[in-house]
């Protein structure tokens, strides 16, 4: 259910979890209590994955919406793939894609102008909405705006900020959670941008 903890940080590492359909936030507690939120995961994201090799889960998991997963025993882990070689593939195939969502995540950061890092965000949910089968266009966030701001180093007053700056630029439209895409090439060359004022973001555009 929506809100429910699929995975315990630090806890004991037993299952090994694939979306099947929904949404997760994974989310990292530093010593003082801040809770950092590291990622989202959707349908065909494996999550548990770093219990592979720890005894313990690194990370919490906790769902955006009501969600389903597949669980797999990781006892069983093992056994079940080399019993059956498809899932061995498949399981490889679903870690190497989720390690190369990682790699889009620490590009999204390398962004230092606040916009293009919001840009960069949206470009790359908009792919993995079509990764899903679902618009790339009609994105429906289903995490709040302060997760989004969480996730992305940003004030939440800041994602606001943004978003009222690329939706003036003519380049979306927000509804509460409901974000279309208007323009998206002129999107993209806004998350081409690393560095630069809100003024400056807006160039590109041209």
């Amino acid at each position: 259910a929506r809100g429910t903890t699929l995975v315990h940080e630090s806890a004991h590492a037993q299952t090994l979890y694939i979306v099947q359909s929904g949404s997760f936030k994974s989310v990292k507690t530093a010593e003082d209590g801040y809770e950092h939120v590291l990622a989202f995961a959707w349908r065909r994201d494996v999550i548990g994955y770093d219990g592979l090799y720890r005894e313990h889960y690194a990370f919490g998991a906790v769902a955006l919406e009501d969600s389903r997963v597949i669980a797999l025993p990781m006892a069983a882990l093992a056994a079940l793939r080399q019993q059956s070689p498809a899932l061995d593939a498949a399981l490889q195939a679903l870690v190497a894609r989720q390690l190369a969502h990682a790699g889009e995540i620490a590009e999204v950061m390398s962004a230092v102008a606040a916009d293009a890092r919001l840009a960069r965000f949206l470009v790359q949910l908009s792919a993995r909405m079509a990764e899903c089968g679902q618009s790339p266009r009609r994105l429906l966030l289903r995490m709040n705006r302060r997760d989004i701001a969480n996730h992305l180093g940003l004030a939440h007053e800041t994602i606001s900020r943004s978003l009222r700056l690329l939706c003036d630029a003519g380049w979306l439209r927000v509804d509460n959670r409901d974000v279309e895409i208007l323009d998206p090439q002129a999107l993209k060359r806004c998350a081409r941008s690393t560095r630069g004022a809100p003024e400056e973001a807006l160039a590109c555009a041209a």
